[in-house]
Formats: structure tokens, C-alpha cells, sequence
């Protein structure tokens, strides 16, 4: 075959996703997931290989390099197996099935994730990585197994393997909890359950790899409002701010990569994804509006120019995320070699690289240097003699032509699909930064994402999952609607503009149809209409995104206050109810729980802002931070929500209330009397 001749496709040339367009050229005989596929081993009797993985993911990257694209260990795969292709970014559900089936085989997770299965989908083993010789061994090992006198054996695992992946988290789980904590004694409990897992000298859980865990450091900056705790507060900061000076965030062009794979947030696995980011840009949104720390505003201004700039589509839509790659390298887009620094900064470069401990060695791989920080600028100021006016200066300059010289390398990969729930992440973090800075550039590109979602992933009362080249292709999951009503909540509160109450009404209903066990108040992950898997599964703990049944509780906990649903409101409490026991003794799984249990444990605030100076006072009041609060506003008495009946401006005056179970305090006329309404309601014993 020629050089010029392109290599023959396989089925996923017919697919939008670019993780598996990647593999479309493969010699493996892929099929993406689906009836096609199932069908054939069912006729034929054949395992079942599924790989799974995403397009940003490194040894995804290598296993394809060293086995898929072989074509003599394509020809055994091709042999002994039906072999299928997914987008775990696509299809979490089958992720999460297989990801389940994994781990009740004692293995630990990751991606590739590579499953064997029976002809009738059910798991028998499994694993991750696999170098070529290992790979192509376990390959024949298990095939001439299936078909001779060990297939039963397979066959019996598998049915037990199946049982396990039936079984809900709760069930399984729920038998570590010893006993019931007593009431007055939970929050401490967590909290002091929570905290044996810090990093207390730079930042974030006692671990490596680390991830940035948004969802836990949300809590403590809730758990600290609610019970005035300093420590707690000062566990957030340093976590933030180390993770602000290290390699895990871009210091160049802003944005975060999705973990860090030592303790000290040095060196980053470099791919950028949307989840991380739109999380992200909230918490630093919101550390802001608590501390007034002024590394958390650039954070989230450049966090929001680094989205805004590489993952922005033409329509309105954010796209997935970047490869960690380039070039066949990890991170070579991002890292410099001294002689590389000295040739772009000239006589500036001795500066440069004492502000980013860059050095001739290297301070990562192959001589090459992760620009990162150590110290404040201040600090950094005088032990230059500089004043701290004049760094600000020079670190912008240096951000610039370090973005122009970056600007001529080979970029990273783009995963350019646009994910549902991944966009209503993003879009949150839009509205908590309007919220924090008030800066209108951050609400134009919340309402226009928002619009997107409406009129390309929205089919009549359903969402779709993904969007590509015009084309939505899958049903939305229980993550989806449920992180699409959060942000809808909070679009509205932050415009109040009721379309989006109702939007988010709307989706909950068809949640509430759609999504419910009537066994017990936790949302099942799929919709029923949806295609049926070996097992219907329910997303329980807080990960690297919140689960989805945690999101929805929320939701039902706001729009139950903010529509006057009661029915809402007792399925929140009875949501989390549920997982209480669990989340005291096991915080670091449950903390978007332990968050709506902080919200339950005293009413929450329901404020009205009613009259001509509604947005005005709007904005004052949501620079401050608010957690345990629900938001309502009109230019003039109206009765279109029930928050905003029978509460006129006074006189003619924009006028606020706060109220707690529908009684509401003495009317005010300024921010500043509502803020210590709300603190007088804090303060009082509960």
C-alpha cells in the first residue's frame, strides 16, 4: 500500500465521536456499542471484548499505538471476538456497568478499560492497560477457554459477576456504616471524618495522585458559613492557592489539567476537560466572594478566557476537552526547556525562571521544565527589591509571549463533541463568576450556552446527551438533567428571568416520570425509555463530578422553595435521608450530600428583591456569598412565582424580604439590612 493510500476503515469511520474516529482506521474489526454488535455474538456464540476509553486519554493513546494498530494482534482480537469501541464520555452508562463489573473483580479501575464478556454481554474478566505480548497472551488464553470445556466456568463468573453489578450501592455500602451517629453529634462526626484525609502542608487530600476534587472544597466553604469554622476556611485556601501556583494549572494560559500525578500539584496528566474547569471556575468564583483573595479572580478570569478561547464553538456549545498529547508526547505543548526560554525572554529570562522554578536540568522530563509557582507575589517582590506593581506587569508580559510561543507548536488533540452535562457545568461556573464579579462578559456566554442547550440538545420535555456535526444522537442521562436544572436554577436567580424556572420544572418532571424506583427515593442513572443493560444502575457517590442523584437532590431542595413544591422538598429530604449514615462516616465520597445536608440542617433563606431596582440590588447582593439561600426578583409586584406573591414595593421602592418556612421578616430597603436579617437568622441557636 502506498504512503499516499489511506489505511482501510472499520464501522467507527460512521460514527461522530472523535475517541472513536480515532480508532477508525484500526485494523480491529470495531463495532461501536450497540445492537449490531450484540447481535452478532449472540449468533455466533463469541465473546465479547469491550474497550473502553475517551479521547484525551494518554494510555488510551498507547494501547492503540502498541496493539489495536498492530495488525497481528488485530487479527487474534479479530479471531477470537466480537470486538466493540466506547466513548466512555458518550456512553457512561455502559462505563459505569463494566467500571462496577471491574471492581467486583478485585481489580482497580482506570481507563483503557478493557472487559471480556459472555455472548449475552454479561462480564467474566477484566483489566486496564495491557502491554502487547500480556495482551495478545490474555487474548488467546481466553479465547480457546470460551470455546472448549472452560466456557461454563466463564460462563458461571460471569452470572455471579452479573448478581454483584445488581446489587445497589446502597446495599453495598451501607453495611460499613456501624450504627447511627447521634443527631447532635453528625456534623462534627463528618466533619472530623473528612478532615483525617488532608494534605494540611500543601493542600488537598493526604494522596497522589491528586485530583482537584471541587466538590469537597464547595463544602468545607459551606461548612465554614454555617459553623464559623477558621481551620476549615484555611484547608480551602491553601488547597486553592497551591493548586492555583502548580503545574496542575496552566500559569500561562489558565485553565486546570484533570489531575496531578504527584503530591505537590507539580506534574499534571496534562489533558483539560470541560468538567473540571466549569467546576472549577465556580469554586474559585465563590473562595472569592468569601475571602476577597485576589489569585482566586485571576483564576477564574483566565480559567474562563482559556474555555472561552480553546473550547468555545462557533454555536454556543463547549467543547469536551484537550489531549494530553502532541506530537506523540505528553505535555510537550506546555513544557520549556531553559535554552527554549532564554532564546523567547532574552536577558529576562533569569527573572522568568526564578518567578516559575524553571532550571537548566529540567524539573520534569528530558531536560524540559512545568512552569510553576511557590510563593506570592508579594513575597517574590521583595526578595527582587520590585515593587508588586511591577511584577504584575512583567508576569503579563511573560504570559503573552509564552501564549505566542505556543501559539506555533502542535496543539493537543480536541475532543470537539459537546456533552450535555458537561455544558451545564460550565454553565454554572459562568453564573457564580457573574455572580462574584458581576462582569456582564461572563452572563453573555452563560445565556448564549444556555440557548444551545435549548435549541440543539432539547427534543420536546427530553435532553439529548451529545452533539456533533449537527447531530444529537443519544439519550441524556440522569447527570445530564440533572446538572442542566442546576444551572437553569441559577441562571434564573441571577436574571430572573422565569423562563428558565420553568425549564428547569420541566426537566424535573420528566426526571420524576422518567428516572424514579418505586422501591426507594434514589433516581435511577437511566431513562426507562433508554436502552436496558444487564443492570439499571444509580450513581450514589460524589466523584470527580457530583452524583447525579446528590445534584437532584439539591434541585429539588431550591425548585421546592422556589416554586412552593413541598413534594420536592420532603423527596429531597428523603433523598438524603437515604445516604446520611454513610456520609458521616464517609465524607470524602459524599460531600455535594454532606452539602444539602448542611442546607436541611436550619431553613433555608428565601429572599424576594420586588421593584424598579430589582437587577440593582440583584447584583449587590449576590457579590456575597449566599449557600444556604434561594433567590427571586421582579421590576414590579407580580404573582408569577409564589416567592413573589403579596410582596409589593414599598412606596414605590425596590424592596427585599427575607423569609424562612414562608414568614418573612420586617421589608428592607437595602442589601446591607438583608445581609444582617440573614445573619441574625444564622446566629440564632437552631
Amino acid at each position: 500500500m502506498s504512503a499516499s493510500t489511506p489505511a482501510p476503515t472499520n464501522r467507527l469511520s460512521r460514527e461522530s465521536s472523535p475517541y472513536l474516529l480515532q480508532h477508525a482506521h484500526n485494523p480491529v474489526d470495531w463495532y461501536p456499542w450497540g445492537p449490531e454488535a450484540l447481535e452478532r455474538a449472540q449468533k455466533e456464540q463469541k465473546p465479547i471484548l469491550v474497550s473502553i476509553g475517551y479521547a484525551a486519554c494518554h494510555w488510551c493513546h498507547v494501547m492503540e499505538r502498541e496493539s489495536f494498530e498492530n495488525a497481528r494482534i488485530a487479527e487474534v482480537m479479530n479471531r477470537h471476538f466480537v470486538c466493540i469501541k466506547v466513548d466512555r464520555e458518550e456512553r457512561p452508562d455502559v462505563d459505569q456497568v463494566y467500571m462496577d463489573a471491574l471492581h467486583a473483580m478485585g481489580v482497580q479501575g482506570g481507563w483503557p478499560l478493557n472487559v471480556f464478556l459472555t455472548a449475552e454481554a454479561k462480564p467474566f474478566y477484566g483489566g486496564t492497560y495491557f502491554a502487547p505480548r500480556s495482551w495478545t497472551q490474555l487474548l488467546e488464553s481466553i479465547g480457546e477457554a470460551y470455546q472448549n470445556q472452560n466456557r461454563r466456568e466463564l460462563d458461571q463468573s460471569a452470572e455471579q459477576f452479573t448478581q454483584a453489578l445488581r446489587t445497589s450501592e446502597l446495599e453495598k455500602y451501607g453495611r460499613l456504616v456501624e450504627g447511627s451517629v447521634a443527631a447532635g453529634k453528625q456534623l462534627e462526626t463528618l466533619l472530623h471524618n473528612l478532615s483525617q484525609k488532608f494534605d494540611s502542608e500543601l493542600g488537598g487530600t493526604n494522596r497522589a495522585p491528586k485530583f482537584p476534587m471541587p466538590s469537597i472544597w464547595r463544602f468545607l466553604l459551606r461548612a465554614h458559613a454555617a459553623a464559623g469554622r477558621p481551620d476549615l476556611l484555611g484547608q480551602t485556601e491553601l488547597t486553592l492557592q497551591q493548586m492555583a501556583w502548580g503545574g496542575l494549572y496552566d500559569q500561562a494560559g489558565g485553565g486546570f489539567a484533570r489531575y496531578s500525578t504527584d503530591a505537590e500539584w507539580l506534574a499534571p496528566h496534562f489533558e483539560k476537560m470541560l468538567y473540571d474547569n466549569g467546576q472549577l471556575v465556580s469554586l474559585y468564583a465563590e473562595a472569592y466572594q468569601v475571602t476577597q483573595n485576589e489569585l482566586f479572580r485571576e483564576v477564574v478570569y483566565e480559567t474562563v478566557a482559556f474555555v472561552e478561547r480553546e473550547l468555545l464553538s462557533p454555536e454556543g456549545g463547549f467543547y469536551s476537552s484537550l489531549d494530553a498529547d502532541s506530537e506523540g508526547e505528553e505535555g510537550k505543548f506546555y513544557v520549556f526547556t531553559k535554552d527554549e526560554l532564554r532564546d523567547l525572554l532574552g536577558d529576562e529570562e533569569a527573572l522568568f525562571s526564578d518567578y516559575y522554578n524553571c532550571t537548566a536540568l529540567g524539573n520534569w522530563e528530558h531536560g524540559r521544565n512545568i512552569l510553576h509557582r511557590r510563593t506570592s507575589d508579594a513575597d517574590w517582590a521583595r526578595r527582587h527589591e520590585l515593587q508588586p506593581g511591577v511584577v504584575a506587569g512583567l508576569v503579563q508580559d511573560w504570559k503573552a509571549r509564552i501564549l505566542t510561543a505556543r501559539s506555533q507548536r502542535v496543539r493537543p488533540g480536541l475532543d470537539d463533541k459537546i456533552l450535555t452535562g458537561w455544558n451545564a457545568l460550565m454553565l454554572s461556573g459562568l453564573v457564580d463568576a457573574y455572580r462574584a464579579f458581576g462582569d456582564a462578559h461572563f452572563l453573555t456566554l452563560a445565556r448564549r450556552n444556555a440557548e444551545f442547550l435549548q435549541t440543539k440538545l432539547r427534543q420536546g420535555p427530553r435532553l439529548r446527551r451529545n452533539y456533533k456535526a449537527g447531530r444529537a444522537t443519544i439519550d441524556a442521562f440522569l447527570e445530564d438533567y440533572a446538572l442542566v436544572i442546576q444551572a437553569y436554577i441559577g441562571l434564573y436567580e441571577v436574571t430572573f428571568d422565569a423562563q428558565w424556572l420553568r425549564e428547569a420544572d420541566t426537566l424535573t418532571e420528566y426526571v420524576l416520570t422518567n428516572f424514579t424506583d418505586p422501591a426507594e427515593p434514589l433516581f435511577f442513572y437511566t431513562d426507562q425509555a433508554g436502552e436496558a443493560l444487564i443492570a439499571r444502575k444509580k450513581e450514589l457517590f460524589d466523584n470527580v463530578i457530583p452524583a447525579s442523584n446528590s445534584v437532584m437532590a439539591h434541585n429539588l431542595h431550591r425548585l421546592g422553595l422556589l416554586l412552593d413544591q413541598p413534594r420536592y422538598q420532603e423527596l429531597a429530604a428523603a433523598m438524603l435521608g437515604r445516604v446520611r449514615d454513610l456520609a458521616v462516616q464517609e465524607p470524602q465520597h459524599l460531600t455535594n450530600w454532606a452539602a444539602l445536608y448542611l442546607s436541611l440542617r436550619q431553613p433555608t433563606a428565601e429572599i424576594a428583591v420586588v421593584g424598579p431596582e430589582a437587577e440593582t440590588l440583584r447584583h449587590e447582593l449576590s457579590r456575597h456569598f449566599l449557600p444556604n439561600a434561594v433567590l427571586a426578583g421582579a421590576p414590579a409586584p407580580t404573582d408569577a412565582l409564589p416567592l413573589l406573591r403579596q410582596r409589593p414595593a414599598q412606596n414605590g421602592r425596590t424592596t427585599l424580604y427575607v423569609c424562612f418556612n414562608h414568614t418573612c421578616q420586617q421589608p428592607v430597603l437595602t442589601v446591607a439590612e438583608a445581609l444582617a436579617q440573614l445573619r441574625s437568622a444564622n446566629s440564632s441557636p437552631q
